[in-house]
């Protein structure tokens, strides 16, 4: 039987979307792994560097040589050779001696630190004058001073970022274990519900919904499915249903998750075998009228139809399970960019609910402002006016103007 009116709190969801499974692994070359999720553990196979290198342009060669040298009195060294870039250098610096060395240049046997060439002069027969001593290993990359055999140097679950994609690229790693990205299916439904590009006749609207949570969804890179519009009616809903849980790792449908007499989101998810319906209604605003279930052990979202609601929920509940399920740590908190900004107005907020105020940022001096941008859930310009929004805890009745906010930027 349907579970109506099964109203839980912001926390219940986030435990219910962490016993959700996380997706399957698969291998992808190094060219597409920007963003994608480790599966396992990087393990280096080599030392990096494999050997000493300068970490400048200049000489290598033996810091006893130099001790003491200055302007005044240089250090006189004999130049053996140069060292080619790619290259292990088959020279031996004995005493006295200097080879020229190149940036990223391996040294040679004998030779324990650098010399920069601004702190060098040329003299004729293949000698140099050394004009700043150096210390053992200055100027020098130790061999392994990056990464040592073995080491794990990049952890499952975090999600890559350029810099790990050289460091892969460093160590030879050209295929790449990672979570697969979910599969999100993207329905909209009510029989007032039009495609965007249809002008409304009366009592009609266009479809908001299906297109800001498809841009969400592909913010944190999983793949939506668009369904379009569905008609609110039993039969069609269980069909189009049927159809996203064979495709989708994730469904999400937005509108028909109310209580009416024309809403049957619930009972349909509620009679498919073994479905488990975890809330009937969050106890949030806005969007209260938020369904989560879970049908063939994957995870239903019921967006409320309001376009205000439907993506504020998104942002705050659909992003990090999608993140979850791709491997990362589930973070219990909206998903996006978060900073600091003092409240420009006090906000008054019903005790029992958490409450998502939108804000607008504004740089006043030496602080960041958040200015409310108040509305009804049904106005997507609050939206469009505002930068982010912050979060009055279910416990509070408010939060005074003056004080430091966590914003989270849409």
């Amino acid at each position: 039987m349907p579970e109506f009116f099964k109203v839980i709190t912001p926390q219940q969801v986030f435990d219910a979307l962490a016993g959700f499974s996380r997706l399957t692994f698969e291998q992808i070359n190094l060219e597409h792994a920007l963003g994608r999720v480790l599966g396992l553990d990087v393990v280096s196979g080599d030392d990096l560097p494999p050997q000493a290198r300068s970490t400048m342009d200049g000489y290598a060669v033996r810091a006893a040589d130099t001790f003491g040298a200055s302007d005044a009195i240089p250090a006189l060294l004999t130049t053996v050779g140069r060292i080619a870039m790619g290259t292990l250098p088959d020279m031996i610096i004995a005493p006295g001696q200097a080879a020229e060395i190149p940036t990223g240049g391996f040294l040679p046997e004998g030779a324990d630190a650098v010399v920069m060439v601004e702190y060098t002069n040329h003299l004729a027969d293949g000698e140099i004058e050394v004009t700043r001593p150096v210390t053992k290993g200055d100027n020098v990359l130790d061999r392994a001073a990056d990464v040592t055999l073995g080491e794990t140097v990049l952890r499952a679950g975090m999600r890559l970022r350029p810099q790990d994609a050289g460091m892969l690229a460093g160590l030879g790693v050209t295929e790449v274990t990672v979570f697969k990205k979910p599969r999100v299916a993207i329905i909209s439904t009510g029989d007032e519900i039009i495609p965007a590009t249809q002008r409304p006749s009366p009592g009609q609207i266009r479809d908001i919904n299906s297109h800001a949570i498809r841009a969400l969804v592909e913010t944190v890179g999983a793949l939506p499915i668009p369904y379009g519009i569905v008609r609110d009616e039993p039969d069609t809903l269980r069909s189009a249903l049927l159809s996203a849980l064979d495709m989708a790792d994730v469904v999400v449908v937005s509108g028909g998750s109310s209580v009416g007499e024309r809403d049957h989101i619930v009972a349909v998810v509620s009679g498919f075998p073994q479905a488990e319906v975890y809330a009937h209604g969050v106890a949030i605003s806005p969007g209260k009228p938020t369904l989560l279930a879970k049908v063939n052990d994957k995870p239903v979202f019921g967006l409320p139809g309001h376009p205000v609601s439907a993506t504020v929920v998104a942002q705050v509940f659909l992003l990090p399970c999608l993140k979850h399920l791709e491997g990362e740590k589930l973070t219990r908190e909206p998903a996006g960019q978060r900073v600091s900004a003092v409240l420009a107005t006090s906000v008054h907020s019903p005790h029992g609910r958490e409450e998502y105020i939108r804000v607008k940022l504004e740089q006043e001096q030496d602080r960041l402002l958040a200015r409310p941008v108040f509305g009804k859930s049904g106005m997507m310009s609050t939206l469009v006016k505002a930068d982010g929004f912050f979060v009055v805890p279910i416990h509070t009745e408010g939060v005074a103007d003056g004080e430091t906010v966590d914003v989270y930027l849409f």
